[in-house]
């Protein structure tokens, strides 16, 4: 995560807008890291036999010549097995750059593979859906685009029954969203929305899990707020999105991972926020941050880093993100968040992990900055304590983001700040005033408690 700024907070005159302000620009700044990070990646999905596997083989380049020849063979083979063994040398050979460049160049190859794509054949058309795959995944923005006369068929198979075929038919589709804008001006009008919302009813996880990847692909396009998302708050979409991240035995970390980036994009977006409210998003998110901190608590591991990062690596402050996007600007939604008495579980993620804990604090500025009826909710009580805990932390954005809170606490509910120098809180903040990156904000903090 991006370190936090110096001077974030100023003295005692400085306002609760102005620390509003400068946290949405550092929030900003780590929302537009995470999308371009998102954004340049692609999936792979290979699955080589073992024979392919075996001893590491790599294949060769191939030439046009033998590109040729195993277009030929895959369409007029005599056998089966042959024209099928074709297709597996040809994508073997397209997992190099140099391969895909010259395939692309050759005329009629893609013509070919399409019309491959469509056989009647499941093994030749499962093979030819995988040289397209590994095309899609190019850095070479020219040879992804060259797939895009096949998107239609790609949107039909995403009806038909082979799992094994959906699957990589859409992590397919997403690897084309990402690269062109033209694909998706091309995917809108064939229908991609019903589509996806069609294959949202899977019973294949893994089905699921290939969705969502090409879901949050399309909701982060530049043009999506406008031209993209509106269709999918529509569609049938949100609600099983909301099912899928419900707390519980069916919960699979893989899917909920990657519909909360789709959620993530949605809320960003602020297209129609309202509607996710009443499809229940506050409570899915409430429920399921309840539901990963009792499994905190009660975890026998002696490390809970263990346990949730290695298990669930991205459930936790996915979850968390979506939650501080909801509370950012909406009073209305922190009611509900202290409604739901979610303050103490969220207390109880601190010791995860740095992310998960700046996540957290950050949630909890968040509800602080409304005022001080929302204060009332947090102090008296454990965040105190919580907070000092922090304050001994050695990250500096987790420390960075106690001072901030705190400081926000004392704004209003100075009776706080006496509690907190009682607590030998000036103590804690001595550990970080030689940090560089700290300094300002703990002589901030000091002179708040001092003169409250």
């Amino acid at each position: 995560m991006l370190s936090p700024r110096q001077g974030l907070l100023r003295p005692v005159g400085c306002g609760v807008e102005e620390l509003r302000r400068r946290r949405r620009e550092r929030e900003a700044a780590l929302r537009r890291a995470r999308r371009e990070q998102q954004l340049v990646s692609k999936r792979l999905l290979r699955d080589d036999t073992p024979e392919e596997a075996e001893g590491g083989c790599v294949a060769s380049i191939l030439g046009e010549a033998e590109i040729q020849q195993f277009l030929w063979l895959a369409q007029r083979g005599t056998e089966e097995k042959e024209r099928e063994g074709a297709l597996v040398s040809l994508r073997r050979g397209l997992q190099h750059p140099e391969t895909q460049q010259t395939f692309i160049r050759l005329e009629g190859s893609m013509r070919t593979l399409v019309g491959l794509l469509t056989s009647n054949q499941a093994l030749l058309q499962l093979e030819a859906a995988r040289c397209l795959h590994e095309l899609s995944h190019s850095e070479q923005s020219e040879v992804a685009e060259a797939c895009l006369p096949a998107t239609s068929y790609l949107l039909t198979y995403l009806a038909g029954h082979s799992s094994d075929l959906i699957e990589l038919c859409l992590y397919t589709l997403g690897n084309l969203i990402v690269e062109s804008e033209a694909g998706r001006r091309q995917l809108l009008p064939q229908g991609i929305v019903p589509a996806l919302a069609s294959c949202i009813q899977s019973p294949h996880l893994t089905v699921l899990e290939a969705l969502g990847y090409a879901l949050s692909q399309l909701l982060q396009a530049k043009e999506a707020p406008k031209k993209i998302i509106p269709s999918v708050l529509a569609s049938p979409i949100p609600q099983h999105m909301l099912r899928l991240l419900q707390p519980g035995p069916k919960l699979n970390p893989g899917v909920a991972v990657e519909f909360a980036w789709c959620l993530h994009y949605i809320i960003c977006s602020q297209v129609n926020n309202a509607l996710l409210i009443t499809h229940g998003a506050v409570s899915t998110l409430g429920l399921l941050l309840l539901h990963l901190a009792g499994t905190v608590q009660s975890s026998e591991d002696a490390g809970l880093e263990l346990f949730l990062l290695q298990k669930h690596p991205s459930l936790l402050p996915e979850g968390l993100w979506l939650l501080n996007n909801l509370t950012a600007n909406s009073p209305s939604i922190c009611t509900s968040l202290l409604s739901l008495d979610l303050i103490k579980p969220l207390l109880q993620l601190l010791p995860v992990s740095n992310v998960v804990s700046v996540l957290v604090l950050t949630v909890l500025c968040n509800v602080a900055e409304k005022g001080p009826a929302y204060c009332w909710h947090l102090w008296p009580g454990p965040l105190l304590s919580s907070l000092l805990d922090t304050l001994a932390f050695s990250d500096t954005e987790v420390v960075g983001q106690s001072l901030e809170l705190l400081q926000l606490l004392f704004l209003y509910r100075p009776e706080a700040a006496q509690a907190f120098l009682q607590q030998s809180g000036l103590q804690a903040l001595k550990r970080h005033e030689e940090e560089a990156q700290l300094q300002d904000r703990v002589h901030a903090l000091q002179q708040t408690a001092l003169h409250r």
